[in-house]
């Protein structure tokens, strides 16, 4: 640095305790153009030595053991004249290579007043700081002027628009007509007429001479003349001669045996007798050791518009169904009941068969009955499913089968969950699907059994 430019540095004091952030500060410092007047350590630096050295700038390298200094020599860098800078004592010990050398453009920049903070050689390449506002639009500098102006501009710039074929320009001793303002305009502008009247009659149209005379009384019309169209007359369509049928002969004795046919016996068929055909369709779900968590996912999965009633059979220990109820009334949308004897079975009902309760077929339907007979032989086998799950009674399954063979349809659970599945893989061994509880409720609501 020469001596005009040590003359012209701004002076600076840099107050950190002694190490390698002191270093590499000084570094910077110089490095920077700053003209270091003073190098103290905060803790030991009195605030007359400062304000006596009048340095334009202080960096300070700040660390957690100078709190106390800097709160000490808090008047003196209050002055207005001093312009301060801090920086971490960590940070500053760490910063090498590009990065100091960056931080030392920035420290340089501070210095000198500038913004030039790339290395040498790329000043040229910054590219101008956006500022903020929109930018100027040609339009928005005459956008206070009248409108006399803009028509004065376009009638000077007339010349110099482009031209095509289909434009003649005038001839070159051919006068330009004076531009008029728009107020002469409109001052030249004829008044405005009143509108026409229009006649409350229109005025009578002349014959025309090639249109046909309407048909006169007793004089035919055209065919397909619109004088034959009618809305009410519906008697004048007439059906072709060969949609005719041929006509059949009746004799008399076939009148007089039609005229003695007693209808008084006759009857329509009552609608209960179909109804009770389609409630002997039903669902028997059977199941044992890990049943109840299968029953809980199969009826969980089944909508409250299922169309069978659904049957529940699995032997428990001490006869606790009541509790089996409770449970399977928690998961389930259908409602959830014991089966008593006598009892009818209803759509859309979910019942727990209890131990001596069996199902008979009788004409109004299907019932719970005192006794153990085997509830499939009671079911319509078109109409009916069996789903044998976790711990079902595998002694079942050739009953299964022959219900199956008579139209049934039956189902096997498999997969996670199925703690005994011998009398469900039989099931599955014989061809017929298995899956776990979810998809066979599925496969129960996408079967009709309307």
């Amino acid at each position: 640095m020469s001596a005009s430019d040590r003359s012209t540095a701004r002076p600076v004091a840099l107050l950190a305790r002694p190490g390698v952030a002191r270093d590499r500060l000084r570094e910077a410092v110089l490095a920077a153009g700053g003209a270091l007047v003073l190098e103290e350590d905060p803790g030991a630096l009195d605030p007359a030595v400062l304000q006596a050295v009048g340095p334009a700038m202080v960096l300070v390298a700040l660390e957690p053991a100078l709190e106390d200094a800097l709160e000490r020599l808090a008047p003196a860098l209050e002055a207005p004249q001093l312009e301060l800078m801090f920086e971490e004592a960590e940070l500053a010990a760490r910063r090498e290579g590009w990065d100091a050398q960056r931080w030392t453009r920035h420290l340089a920049a501070k210095l000198q007043g500038h913004d030039q903070v790339l290395p040498p050689g790329q000043e040229d390449e910054a590219l101008p700081l956006p500022e903020p506002g929109m930018p100027e639009r040609p339009a928005e500098r005459h956008a206070d002027a009248p409108l006399q102006f803009h028509v004065e501009e376009a009638a000077q710039h007339l010349d110099e628009v482009p031209v095509d074929t289909l434009y003649a320009p005038p001839p070159a001793g051919h006068e330009r007509p004076e531009v008029l303002s728009f107020e002469e305009l409109m001052a030249m502008a004829p008044a405005r007429a009143e509108p026409a009247t229009v006649p409350a009659v229109p005025p009578e149209l002349p014959p025309l001479e090639d249109a046909p005379a309407p048909a006169a009384a007793g004089n035919p019309t055209l065919p397909g003349s619109f004088h034959e169209w009618s809305l009410l007359d519906d008697d004048a369509y007439v059906a072709p001669a060969a949609a005719v049928p041929p006509a059949v002969a009746v004799a008399p004795a076939q009148i007089e045996a039609a005229d003695a046919i007693d209808t008084g016996a006759l009857s329509l068929v009552a609608l209960e007798a179909d109804a009770g055909a389609a409630a002997q369709g039903a669902v028997l779900l059977l199941a044992g050791i890990g049943g109840p968590d299968a029953v809980r996912r199969l009826l969980g999965a089944l909508p409250d518009d299922f169309p069978l009633p659904v049957l529940v059979q699995m032997r428990l220990d001490g006869g606790r169904y009541a509790n089996l109820v409770k449970q399977m009334s928690r998961v389930a949308v259908l409602p959830v009941g014991l089966a008593e004897a006598g009892q009818a079975l209803e759509a859309s009902n979910v019942y727990v068969l209890q131990d001596g309760v069996g199902v008979t077929a009788q004409a109004g339907g299907l019932r719970f009955a005192d006794g153990t007979a085997p509830v499939l032989q009671a079911l319509a086998a078109d109409r009916s499913a069996v789903v044998m799950l976790s711990g079902a009674d595998p002694s079942l399954v050739p009953e299964a089968l022959a219900f199956a063979e008579r139209g049934g349809w039956v189902a096997g659970q498999s997969g996670d969950g199925c703690y005994d599945p011998e009398a469900a893989s039989q099931l599955a061994v014989a061809g017929h699907p298995a899956g776990p509880p979810e998809y066979l409720a599925g496969e129960l609501v996408q079967r009709s059994y309307g």
